[in-house]
Protein backbone atom coordinates (compact mmCIF):
# COMPACT_ATOMS: atom_id res chain seq x y z
CA UNK A 1 0.00 0.00 0.00
CA UNK A 2 1.15 3.54 -0.73
CA UNK A 3 1.71 5.22 2.62
CA UNK A 4 -0.25 8.28 1.46
CA UNK A 5 -3.24 6.06 0.55
CA UNK A 6 -3.19 4.67 4.08
CA UNK A 7 -3.17 8.18 5.54
CA UNK A 8 -6.08 9.27 3.34
CA UNK A 9 -8.19 6.41 4.70
CA UNK A 10 -7.20 6.92 8.34
CA UNK A 11 -6.87 10.61 9.21
CA UNK A 12 -6.83 9.92 12.95
CA UNK A 13 -9.46 10.31 15.70
CA UNK A 14 -9.48 14.09 15.46
CA UNK A 15 -8.32 14.51 11.87
CA UNK A 16 -11.28 12.52 10.56
CA UNK A 17 -13.49 15.51 11.38
CA UNK A 18 -11.24 18.17 9.86
CA UNK A 19 -13.26 18.77 6.69
CA UNK A 20 -16.12 20.34 8.63
CA UNK A 21 -14.45 21.31 11.92
CA UNK A 22 -11.39 23.17 10.61
CA UNK A 23 -11.47 26.88 11.30
CA UNK A 24 -14.32 26.69 13.79
CA UNK A 25 -13.95 23.83 16.27
CA UNK A 26 -10.35 23.10 15.38
CA UNK A 27 -7.70 25.66 14.39
CA UNK A 28 -10.00 28.65 15.12
CA UNK A 29 -8.62 32.16 14.66
CA UNK A 30 -8.93 34.53 17.60
CA UNK A 31 -8.08 38.09 16.65
CA UNK A 32 -7.25 41.27 18.51
CA UNK A 33 -5.15 42.01 21.59
CA UNK A 34 -4.61 38.99 23.85
CA UNK A 35 -7.31 39.62 26.43
CA UNK A 36 -10.52 38.19 27.92
CA UNK A 37 -12.44 39.80 25.06
CA UNK A 38 -11.33 39.06 21.48
CA UNK A 39 -12.86 38.63 18.05
CA UNK A 40 -13.87 35.32 16.48
CA UNK A 41 -15.45 35.20 13.03
CA UNK A 42 -15.85 38.97 13.15
CA UNK A 43 -17.79 38.99 16.44
CA UNK A 44 -16.75 39.95 19.97
CA UNK A 45 -16.34 36.97 22.29
CA UNK A 46 -15.61 36.47 25.96
CA UNK A 47 -12.61 34.12 25.82
CA UNK A 48 -11.81 31.39 28.36
CA UNK A 49 -9.26 29.48 26.31
CA UNK A 50 -5.95 31.30 26.73
CA UNK A 51 -3.37 30.09 29.25
CA UNK A 52 -2.47 33.69 30.02
CA UNK A 53 -3.02 33.03 33.73
CA UNK A 54 -1.44 36.17 35.17
CA UNK A 55 -2.29 38.44 32.25
CA UNK A 56 1.35 39.06 31.38
CA UNK A 57 0.88 38.67 27.61
CA UNK A 58 -0.01 42.33 27.18
CA UNK A 59 1.42 43.79 30.35
CA UNK A 60 2.96 47.15 29.34
CA UNK A 61 6.32 46.36 30.97
CA UNK A 62 6.46 43.01 29.18
CA UNK A 63 5.59 44.54 25.81
CA UNK A 64 8.25 47.21 26.37
CA UNK A 65 10.92 44.63 27.30
CA UNK A 66 10.04 42.48 24.27
CA UNK A 67 10.18 45.45 21.88
CA UNK A 68 13.41 46.88 23.26
CA UNK A 69 15.14 43.50 23.11
CA UNK A 70 13.97 42.94 19.53
CA UNK A 71 15.30 46.37 18.54
CA UNK A 72 18.63 45.82 20.30
CA UNK A 73 19.35 42.21 19.38
CA UNK A 74 17.03 41.26 16.50
CA UNK A 75 15.35 37.87 16.34
CA UNK A 76 18.42 35.91 15.20
CA UNK A 77 20.80 36.51 18.10
CA UNK A 78 22.27 34.30 19.44
CA UNK A 79 23.00 32.09 16.45
CA UNK A 80 23.49 28.38 16.98
CA UNK A 81 22.83 25.88 19.73
CA UNK A 82 23.75 26.83 23.29
CA UNK A 83 26.56 24.25 23.46
CA UNK A 84 28.23 25.52 20.30
CA UNK A 85 27.77 29.26 19.82
CA UNK A 86 24.37 30.25 21.19
CA UNK A 87 25.06 30.85 24.87
CA UNK A 88 24.80 34.28 26.55
CA UNK A 89 25.01 35.69 30.05
CA UNK A 90 21.31 36.48 29.85
CA UNK A 91 20.39 32.85 29.24
CA UNK A 92 22.47 31.89 32.25
CA UNK A 93 21.00 34.69 34.36
CA UNK A 94 17.47 33.50 33.62
CA UNK A 95 18.46 29.95 34.56
CA UNK A 96 19.89 31.07 37.89
CA UNK A 97 16.82 33.13 38.76
CA UNK A 98 14.44 30.31 37.84
CA UNK A 99 16.38 27.77 39.88
CA UNK A 100 16.32 29.98 42.95
CA UNK A 101 12.62 30.72 42.54
CA UNK A 102 11.54 27.05 42.38
CA UNK A 103 13.94 26.00 45.13
CA UNK A 104 16.53 24.05 43.16
CA UNK A 105 20.31 24.50 42.84
CA UNK A 106 20.35 24.77 39.05
CA UNK A 107 18.12 25.08 35.99
CA UNK A 108 18.46 24.63 32.22
CA UNK A 109 16.47 26.55 29.60
CA UNK A 110 14.56 24.55 27.00
CA UNK A 111 13.36 25.78 23.61
CA UNK A 112 9.88 24.28 23.92
CA UNK A 113 7.83 22.70 26.67
CA UNK A 114 6.47 19.70 24.79
CA UNK A 115 9.76 18.86 23.13
CA UNK A 116 11.58 19.53 26.38
CA UNK A 117 9.64 17.00 28.44
CA UNK A 118 10.05 14.34 25.75
CA UNK A 119 13.79 14.93 25.75
CA UNK A 120 14.14 15.00 29.56
CA UNK A 121 12.64 11.52 29.80
CA UNK A 122 14.79 10.26 26.95
CA UNK A 123 17.95 11.56 28.63
CA UNK A 124 17.23 10.39 32.18
CA UNK A 125 16.52 6.70 31.55
CA UNK A 126 18.08 3.80 29.66
CA UNK A 127 16.95 0.28 28.74
CA UNK A 128 17.59 -1.04 32.27
CA UNK A 129 15.47 1.61 33.99
CA UNK A 130 11.73 1.43 34.70
CA UNK A 131 9.28 4.34 34.47
CA UNK A 132 6.17 4.52 36.66
CA UNK A 133 3.67 7.18 35.60
CA UNK A 134 0.16 8.54 36.18
CA UNK A 135 -2.55 7.35 33.79
CA UNK A 136 -3.64 10.91 32.95
CA UNK A 137 -0.18 12.19 32.10
CA UNK A 138 0.05 14.84 29.38
CA UNK A 139 0.78 13.83 25.80
CA UNK A 140 4.35 15.15 26.05
CA UNK A 141 5.02 12.63 28.82
CA UNK A 142 3.43 9.82 26.83
CA UNK A 143 5.56 10.67 23.80
CA UNK A 144 8.64 10.65 26.02
CA UNK A 145 7.63 7.18 27.20
CA UNK A 146 7.47 6.01 23.60
CA UNK A 147 11.18 6.71 23.26
CA UNK A 148 11.95 4.57 26.31
CA UNK A 149 12.99 1.07 25.25
CA UNK A 150 12.81 -0.27 28.80
CA UNK A 151 9.75 -1.18 30.85
CA UNK A 152 7.08 1.24 32.01
CA UNK A 153 4.16 0.78 34.38
CA UNK A 154 1.11 3.03 34.64
CA UNK A 155 -0.87 3.64 37.82
CA UNK A 156 -4.48 4.79 38.10
CA UNK A 157 -4.84 8.55 38.16
CA UNK A 158 -3.81 9.96 41.55
CA UNK A 159 -4.41 6.52 43.12
CA UNK A 160 -1.72 5.94 45.73
CA UNK A 161 -2.56 2.28 46.22
CA UNK A 162 -2.15 1.70 42.50
CA UNK A 163 1.09 3.73 42.47
CA UNK A 164 2.49 1.59 45.27
CA UNK A 165 1.65 -1.62 43.39
CA UNK A 166 3.43 -0.36 40.28
CA UNK A 167 6.45 0.70 42.35
CA UNK A 168 6.52 -2.83 43.81
CA UNK A 169 6.51 -4.29 40.28
CA UNK A 170 9.21 -1.87 39.16
CA UNK A 171 11.37 -2.63 42.20
CA UNK A 172 11.29 -6.37 41.49
CA UNK A 173 12.18 -5.76 37.86
CA UNK A 174 15.17 -3.47 38.48
CA UNK A 175 16.59 -5.99 40.92
CA UNK A 176 17.28 -8.07 37.83
CA UNK A 177 18.25 -5.33 35.39
CA UNK A 178 20.39 -3.28 37.76
CA UNK A 179 18.51 -0.16 36.68
CA UNK A 180 16.63 2.54 38.55
CA UNK A 181 13.06 3.81 38.80
CA UNK A 182 11.74 7.16 37.58
CA UNK A 183 8.24 8.17 38.67
CA UNK A 184 6.53 10.84 36.56
CA UNK A 185 3.48 12.86 37.49
CA UNK A 186 2.08 16.36 37.02
CA UNK A 187 1.81 19.16 39.53
CA UNK A 188 -1.55 20.23 38.08
CA UNK A 189 -3.24 18.04 35.51
CA UNK A 190 -4.22 20.36 32.68
CA UNK A 191 -7.53 18.73 31.81
CA UNK A 192 -9.06 17.81 35.17
CA UNK A 193 -7.39 20.59 37.15
CA UNK A 194 -6.54 18.11 39.91
CA UNK A 195 -3.23 18.52 41.70
CA UNK A 196 -0.90 15.55 41.57
CA UNK A 197 -0.45 13.99 45.00
CA UNK A 198 3.19 14.95 45.19
CA UNK A 199 3.61 14.78 48.94
CA UNK A 200 2.09 11.31 49.19
CA UNK A 201 4.19 10.02 46.30
CA UNK A 202 7.34 11.46 47.83
CA UNK A 203 6.49 9.75 51.14
CA UNK A 204 6.78 6.42 49.31
CA UNK A 205 10.51 7.01 48.99
CA UNK A 206 10.77 5.59 52.51
CA UNK A 207 9.69 2.21 51.07
CA UNK A 208 11.02 2.34 47.51
CA UNK A 209 14.14 3.62 45.79
CA UNK A 210 12.98 5.96 43.02
CA UNK A 211 13.31 9.52 41.72
CA UNK A 212 10.37 11.76 40.88
CA UNK A 213 9.96 14.05 37.85
CA UNK A 214 7.14 16.59 38.05
CA UNK A 215 5.65 18.37 35.05
CA UNK A 216 4.26 21.55 36.60
CA UNK A 217 3.26 23.43 33.45
CA UNK A 218 -0.04 24.60 34.96
CA UNK A 219 1.25 24.95 38.52
CA UNK A 220 4.24 27.21 37.91
CA UNK A 221 3.09 30.77 38.61
CA UNK A 222 -0.36 29.76 39.88
CA UNK A 223 0.30 27.49 42.86
CA UNK A 224 2.10 28.06 46.15
CA UNK A 225 2.47 31.08 48.39
CA UNK A 226 4.93 32.79 46.04
CA UNK A 227 3.73 31.13 42.82
CA UNK A 228 6.79 28.86 42.70
CA UNK A 229 4.63 25.85 41.92
CA UNK A 230 2.65 22.90 43.19
CA UNK A 231 5.62 21.54 45.13
CA UNK A 232 5.58 24.79 47.11
CA UNK A 233 1.80 24.55 47.53
CA UNK A 234 2.18 21.06 49.03
CA UNK A 235 5.32 21.92 51.03
CA UNK A 236 7.50 19.29 49.40
CA UNK A 237 10.03 21.26 47.37
CA UNK A 238 13.01 19.15 48.43
CA UNK A 239 11.25 15.88 47.65
CA UNK A 240 10.83 16.69 43.95
CA UNK A 241 14.01 15.50 42.24
CA UNK A 242 13.43 17.02 38.80
CA UNK A 243 11.08 19.97 38.32
CA UNK A 244 9.78 21.03 34.91
CA UNK A 245 8.01 24.31 34.18
CA UNK A 246 6.89 25.96 30.99
CA UNK A 247 6.82 29.58 29.88
CA UNK A 248 3.70 29.07 27.76
CA UNK A 249 1.24 29.45 30.64
CA UNK A 250 1.82 31.92 33.50
CA UNK A 251 4.80 33.51 31.75
CA UNK A 252 2.91 34.07 28.48
CA UNK A 253 5.92 33.19 26.36
CA UNK A 254 7.65 30.32 24.59
CA UNK A 255 10.04 27.76 26.01
CA UNK A 256 10.47 25.93 29.29
CA UNK A 257 13.00 24.98 31.93
CA UNK A 258 14.07 21.98 33.98
CA UNK A 259 15.50 22.37 37.48
CA UNK A 260 17.31 19.90 39.69
CA UNK A 261 20.62 19.39 41.47
CA UNK A 262 23.72 20.80 39.78
CA UNK A 263 24.85 17.31 38.81
CA UNK A 264 21.56 16.26 37.23
CA UNK A 265 21.01 19.62 35.55
CA UNK A 266 24.49 19.51 34.06
CA UNK A 267 23.84 15.97 32.87
CA UNK A 268 20.71 17.17 31.09
CA UNK A 269 22.55 20.23 29.77
CA UNK A 270 25.03 17.94 28.01
CA UNK A 271 22.75 15.05 27.07
CA UNK A 272 19.37 16.41 25.97
CA UNK A 273 19.52 15.91 22.21
CA UNK A 274 16.60 18.26 21.53
CA UNK A 275 18.67 21.11 23.00
CA UNK A 276 22.15 20.07 21.85
CA UNK A 277 21.03 20.12 18.23
CA UNK A 278 18.61 23.06 18.34
CA UNK A 279 19.10 26.82 18.12
CA UNK A 280 19.04 28.71 21.41
CA UNK A 281 16.03 30.75 22.51
CA UNK A 282 16.24 34.14 20.71
CA UNK A 283 17.28 37.10 22.81
CA UNK A 284 13.94 38.99 22.71
CA UNK A 285 12.29 35.97 24.32
CA UNK A 286 15.00 35.63 26.96
CA UNK A 287 14.95 39.32 27.88
CA UNK A 288 11.18 39.29 27.91
CA UNK A 289 11.16 36.23 30.16
CA UNK A 290 13.45 38.00 32.62
CA UNK A 291 10.86 40.78 32.86
CA UNK A 292 7.99 38.29 33.14
CA UNK A 293 9.71 36.45 35.99
CA UNK A 294 10.40 39.74 37.75
CA UNK A 295 6.72 40.67 37.58
CA UNK A 296 5.61 37.20 38.63
CA UNK A 297 7.75 37.43 41.76
CA UNK A 298 7.16 41.10 42.63
CA UNK A 299 3.42 41.35 41.97
CA UNK A 300 1.58 38.69 44.03
CA UNK A 301 -1.65 40.60 43.44
CA UNK A 302 -1.79 39.04 39.96
CA UNK A 303 -1.97 35.52 41.37
CA UNK A 304 -4.40 36.63 44.06
CA UNK A 305 -6.68 38.12 41.40
CA UNK A 306 -6.44 34.95 39.31
CA UNK A 307 -7.60 32.87 42.25
CA UNK A 308 -10.38 35.34 43.06
CA UNK A 309 -11.77 34.92 39.54
CA UNK A 310 -11.26 31.15 39.51
CA UNK A 311 -12.95 30.69 42.89
CA UNK A 312 -15.96 32.78 41.90
CA UNK A 313 -16.28 30.89 38.61
CA UNK A 314 -15.98 27.44 40.17
CA UNK A 315 -18.31 28.18 43.09
CA UNK A 316 -20.89 29.62 40.72
CA UNK A 317 -20.79 26.59 38.45
CA UNK A 318 -21.19 24.22 41.39
CA UNK A 319 -24.11 26.25 42.74
CA UNK A 320 -25.86 25.80 39.40
CA UNK A 321 -25.46 22.02 39.60
CA UNK A 322 -22.72 21.78 36.98
CA UNK A 323 -20.06 19.10 37.33
CA UNK A 324 -16.55 20.56 37.49
CA UNK A 325 -14.95 17.33 38.66
CA UNK A 326 -12.25 17.32 41.31
CA UNK A 327 -10.30 20.39 40.31
CA UNK A 328 -8.29 22.00 43.11
CA UNK A 329 -6.44 24.43 40.88
CA UNK A 330 -7.53 27.34 38.67
CA UNK A 331 -8.14 24.98 35.71
CA UNK A 332 -11.93 24.73 35.44
CA UNK A 333 -13.46 21.84 33.50
CA UNK A 334 -17.20 21.50 33.00
CA UNK A 335 -18.34 17.94 32.33
CA UNK A 336 -21.57 17.23 30.45
CA UNK A 337 -23.05 13.96 29.23
CA UNK A 338 -23.39 13.77 25.48
CA UNK A 339 -21.94 12.75 22.16
CA UNK A 340 -20.00 14.61 19.48
CA UNK A 341 -23.17 16.07 17.98
CA UNK A 342 -24.12 17.52 21.37
CA UNK A 343 -20.61 18.88 21.87
CA UNK A 344 -20.59 20.72 18.56
CA UNK A 345 -24.10 22.07 19.10
CA UNK A 346 -23.29 23.32 22.61
CA UNK A 347 -20.07 24.96 21.47
CA UNK A 348 -21.85 26.59 18.53
CA UNK A 349 -24.62 27.82 20.82
CA UNK A 350 -22.14 29.29 23.31
CA UNK A 351 -20.20 31.08 20.60
CA UNK A 352 -23.01 32.30 18.38
CA UNK A 353 -25.76 33.03 20.90
CA UNK A 354 -23.90 33.81 24.12
CA UNK A 355 -20.62 35.21 22.77
CA UNK A 356 -18.52 32.83 24.86
CA UNK A 357 -15.44 31.11 23.46
CA UNK A 358 -14.03 28.16 25.40
CA UNK A 359 -12.22 24.97 24.46
CA UNK A 360 -14.15 21.82 23.69
CA UNK A 361 -12.64 18.44 24.62
CA UNK A 362 -14.05 15.15 23.37
CA UNK A 363 -13.03 11.52 22.90
CA UNK A 364 -10.24 10.28 22.69
CA UNK A 365 -8.95 12.87 25.19
CA UNK A 366 -11.80 12.03 27.57
CA UNK A 367 -14.07 8.91 27.65
CA UNK A 368 -16.89 8.44 25.14
CA UNK A 369 -20.22 9.81 26.25
CA UNK A 370 -18.67 12.82 27.96
CA UNK A 371 -18.12 16.38 26.81
CA UNK A 372 -15.70 18.67 28.57
CA UNK A 373 -15.75 22.43 28.19
CA UNK A 374 -12.52 23.76 29.70
CA UNK A 375 -12.44 27.26 31.13
CA UNK A 376 -9.08 28.92 31.82
CA UNK A 377 -9.53 31.92 34.15
CA UNK A 378 -6.99 34.73 34.16
CA UNK A 379 -6.15 37.70 36.33
CA UNK A 380 -7.54 39.92 33.56
CA UNK A 381 -11.09 38.53 33.69
CA UNK A 382 -13.72 40.53 35.56
CA UNK A 383 -16.55 39.48 37.85
CA UNK A 384 -18.91 40.64 35.09
CA UNK A 385 -17.25 38.09 32.81
CA UNK A 386 -17.84 35.42 35.44
CA UNK A 387 -21.53 36.31 35.80
CA UNK A 388 -22.06 36.31 32.04
CA UNK A 389 -20.50 32.86 31.82
CA UNK A 390 -22.47 31.42 34.74
CA UNK A 391 -25.72 32.61 33.14
CA UNK A 392 -24.79 31.05 29.80
CA UNK A 393 -23.66 27.73 31.23
CA UNK A 394 -26.78 27.47 33.36
CA UNK A 395 -28.98 27.89 30.29
CA UNK A 396 -26.90 25.57 28.12
CA UNK A 397 -27.00 22.84 30.77
CA UNK A 398 -30.78 23.15 30.98
CA UNK A 399 -31.09 22.95 27.19
CA UNK A 400 -28.97 19.78 27.09
CA UNK A 401 -31.10 18.08 29.75
CA UNK A 402 -34.29 19.08 27.93
CA UNK A 403 -33.07 17.52 24.66
CA UNK A 404 -32.85 20.86 22.86
CA UNK A 405 -29.64 19.99 21.06
CA UNK A 406 -31.05 16.75 19.65
CA UNK A 407 -33.39 18.84 17.52
CA UNK A 408 -31.10 21.79 16.93
CA UNK A 409 -27.85 20.27 15.77
CA UNK A 410 -25.05 22.38 14.41
CA UNK A 411 -24.97 21.94 10.65
CA UNK A 412 -21.48 22.55 9.24
CA UNK A 413 -21.32 24.68 6.13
Amino acid sequence: MDIFDKIAKHMGPLGQHQKWSHGYFSFPKLEGEIAPHMQFKGKDHLVWSLNNYLGLANHPEVRKADAEAAAQFGMAYPMGARMMSGNTKYHEQLEQLLAAFVGKPDAFLLNYGYQGMVSIIDALVDRNDVIVYDAESHACILDGLRLHIGKRFVYKHNDMESAQKQLERATKLVEGTGGGILLITEGVFGMSGAQGKLKKLIAMKSKFNFRILVDDAHGFGTMGKTGAGTHEEQDCIDGVDVYFGTFAKSMAGIGAFVASSEEITNFLRYNMRSQTFAKALPMPMVMGLLKRLELLKSNPALKDRLWEIATALQNGLRERGLDIGITNSVVTPVFLKGELSDATAITFDLRENYGIFCSIVIYPVIPKGLIMLRLIPTAMHSMEDVQQTLHAFGEVSAKLKAGYYEENLFQPA
